[in-house]
């Protein structure tokens, strides 16, 4: 069993609803995205095309961000997935400058923190604080208690954090957020091992392709065919 992802750049609109989901559901601060977008232009006016391109981590094969751990914080785990553990991660970024895809964030500070504030906007109403006990939240009255089955809700200052494929909810049978919340279907997520998953017929018809291949990392992420608008 290997998990793998194909996104289809022909249904892809850019909306953003997977990078919203993947906030809400893994509990991530304004300032870091575990699932993202790219906008790629190309031509010239009056001919430009654009392009959305959803970045995520790759979960390679050859993980470079892997082998440049030296606590063994980013591991290989079951499925093939590229998990970290925060309680062993010293913060030294190795597995940033590792990452050819720029798709590892590092909390410089503690995640959240303005929920700590004890000062409201105005007279009578919430300060942040006292909404964060009222809701029962951990670091946020936001954040997901389903998030914590395996990966800490709140993250420590100092520690780097990434895409786990949602490893909570494909433990449970159920896909992850982002693939759910595409309104187009522009996502599926399968099994790379059986033949017959829609992941691999996806990318054996339309000869997808993952990011960087030259890199031979074993990326488990792959792109099919281009978005292209209808002409009027």
């Amino acid at each position: 069993m290997r998990y793998g992802m194909v996104i289809d750049q022909q249904k892809c609109v850019g909306c953003a609803g997977c990078v919203f989901a993947c906030k809400a559901e893994n509990h991530t601060p304004p300032e870091i995205n575990w699932c993202d977008k790219l906008i790629v232009s190309s031509g010239q006016f009056p001919d430009v095309r654009f392009e959305y391109l959803s970045t995520m981590c790759n979960h390679c094969e050859d993980a470079p961000c892997v082998k440049g751990c030296p606590t063994q914080a980013m591991h290989k785990s079951e499925g093939g997935l590229t998990l970290h553990e925060q309680e062993k991660c010293i913060g030294c970024k190795a597995c940033m400058e590792n990452c050819p895809y720029g798709v590892i964030s590092f909390n410089w500070q503690r995640p959240h923190q303005e929920w700590q504030e004890n000062k409201g906007l105005a007279a009578g109403t919430f300060t942040p604080s006292a909404m964060l006990a009222e809701a029962g939240g951990e670091g946020s009255p936001l954040s997901n208690p389903e998030r914590g089955s395996s990966y800490p809700i709140q993250r420590q200052r100092g520690v780097v954090e990434k895409c786990n494929f949602c490893d909570h909810r494909l433990k449970v049978g159920l896909n992850p957020v982002c693939v759910d919340a595409c309104p187009s279907n522009a996502r599926v997520v399968g099994d790379l091992d059986d033949p017959n998953s829609e992941v691999s017929k996806l990318i054996r018809k339309y000869d997808g392709k993952p990011l960087k291949p030259e890199l031979g990392t074993g990326s488990k992420v792959f792109y099919i065919r281009r978005y292209t608008p209808e002409n009027r």
